[in-house]
């Protein structure tokens, strides 16, 4: 008889693992809260409108195929989806703009034309740097489970190769080195944001996250986001994945000094030989294992700024100088970072991203109007805002913002998310961006994805290995069920 496995939580890190498991042969249960898969990546439909409210921003698609191909479906039948051209448009407070083309020719044409030829051939060199970062990083640091940070060292050609290409220098300095133009500077480092860190002193292998998302390319999936969750499902179940919905876990149980199964709240108990837990982790261990005290990067560790993301449903197109992701910078750069991440204060001057989905996929507003999801970073609630009264002030901010960048503002229906709503959703100290990226959390300092004090636990998820967004929450199910497979198979 296959192993029962039980997965609390249809996030994208839960559906990974479950499809991974399933795959592998094993009999996997999926239990989730919500009436829908997606966790963090959910859905709000309203008046016509659909508003997804995790991440918009879909990058590396491969690892989505390698994990439906695990559960024995293709990327193509269940999750259709296209690379966008521009993938971005970068807007400037001195009214410039750079689109980010998708094509290396395409993008140094347009370094060309908006920066000249010398920062066009620092994009050349620029390429084949993330490129090497990339294939240094993704077999070695990224897909890889470490058991102590003593696994570095087993590696030591790796680690000299990626010394010898400046990862662990800072990104600020590395991009300068290759544009004189310092919008390009920002376009090319603000994804350090993604890792919770400054772009000016967050390390150079973050740059890999540049990689992934202006250069491996940036697609949209039909019928949104939302589609990917979706399509992790549907293949989970195919490969006999059975999921239940609308149920909350209220205690993991032990039997033998082993995983025994779960207790819903409801009474009804669940037998299983691992339990796969995808909560923020000190959010599990609050709710599971209150008894244990957390590793010390739980208990201590250093948190990503949060972000308000305010959901409209407008009536009106989208004007003609506008894309599906539009970036606006502020003119404060470094002033703005130190203000979020050392004062954490609100950034004087922001800069937002507007996505706006119904301008690929008509579908998710009505006929003649728009849906819109603007993102501002913000403090976690680590720092001193007062949201309660600080909410009402921001949405206003926004409403401003959009009226004066020529975005239509005849407001249907809207949702406003900020730190307080993530920190109701689950999130630890309120911020959808889980642990930031300091040396001192990444890889093997990161927390890990076993609890060895109650063999048979794993964890999966943007707080564990190997950390924070799409392509690295798949991979985090990957990690978790290579350890489930591993420890079900010495039983």
């Amino acid at each position: 008889m296959p192993a029962p496995v039980i997965v609390v939580g249809a996030g994208l890190a839960g559906l990974a693992t479950a499809c991974r498991l399933a795959g592998a042969g094993h009999q996997v249960t999926v239990l989730e809260r919500e009436p829908i898969p997606g966790g963090r990546g959910g859905r709000i439909r309203d008046q016509g409108f659909s508003f997804d409210t995790g991440p918009t921003v879909m990058t590396m698609p491969s690892l989505v195929a390698d994990t439906l191909a695990a559960a024995g479906s293709e990327l193509d039948e269940l999750l259709p989806m296209r690379k966008l051209d521009p993938a971005y448009q970068a807007q400037y407070a001195d009214g410039s703009r750079i689109r980010v083309r998708s094509g290396h020719a395409e993008m140094r044409a347009e370094i060309a034309s908006t920066s000249g030829e010398h920062d066009a051939r620092g994009f050349d060199d620029f390429v084949s740097w993330l490129g090497e970062l990339y294939d240094v990083e993704m077999d070695n640091f990224i897909d890889r489970n470490f058991d102590s940070p003593v696994d570095l060292v087993t590696r030591p050609l790796v680690a000299a190769r990626l010394l010898r290409l400046g990862g662990f220098g800072r990104l600020g300095p590395a991009v300068r080195r290759f544009f004189d133009d310092d919008r390009l500077q920002k376009l090319f480092s603000f994804q350090a944001m993604y890792a919770g860190l400054p772009p000016e002193t967050a390390l150079a292998l973050y740059a890999v996250i540049t990689y992934m998302d202006s250069i491996a390319g940036v697609y949209v999936p039909e019928g949104g986001m939302h589609a990917v969750p979706t399509a992790l499902a549907t293949a989970a179940e195919r490969a006999g994945v059975t999921f239940r919905y609308g149920v909350d876990v209220a205690d993991v149980l032990g039997s033998g000094g082993k995983v025994a199964g779960v207790r819903l709240s409801d009474g009804e108990v669940l037998r299983a030989d691992a339990v796969v837990l995808t909560p923020d982790l000190p959010v599990a261990y609050r709710a599971f294992f209150p008894e244990l005290t957390p590793p010390w990067g739980v208990r201590h560790g250093t948190y990503s700024p949060s972000a308000v993301v305010w959901h409209v449903g407008v009536r009106g197109g989208l004007p003609a100088d506008r894309v599906h992701h539009n970036i606006h910078f502020g003119e404060q750069w470094n002033e703005a970072f130190e203000a979020l991440i050392r004062r954490r204060e609100l950034m004087p001057d922001p800069s937002r991203l507007v996505t706006v989905p119904s301008a690929t996929d008509p579908s998710l507003a009505p006929e003649g109007c728009s849906t819109l999801y603007v993102l501002e970073p913000v403090p976690n609630l680590s720092g001193d805002v007062d949201w309660s009264v600080e909410t009402d002030r921001m949405r206003e901010r926004l409403l401003g913002f959009l009226d004066r960048e020529g975005y239509p503002t005849d407001v249907v229906t809207e949702e406003l998310f900020t730190p307080v709503t993530w920190r109701h959703l689950g999130m630890e100290q309120g911020t959808p961006f889980a642990l930031a990226h300091t040396m001192r959390q990444t890889g093997p300092f990161r927390p890990g994805n076993v609890e060895p004090r109650r063999p048979g636990v794993f964890f999966a998820g943007s707080g564990t290995v190997p950390g924070v967004g799409v392509p690295m929450v798949l991979i985090s199910g990957k990690l978790a069920a290579e350890r489930v497979d591993a420890w079900l198979g010495k039983r």
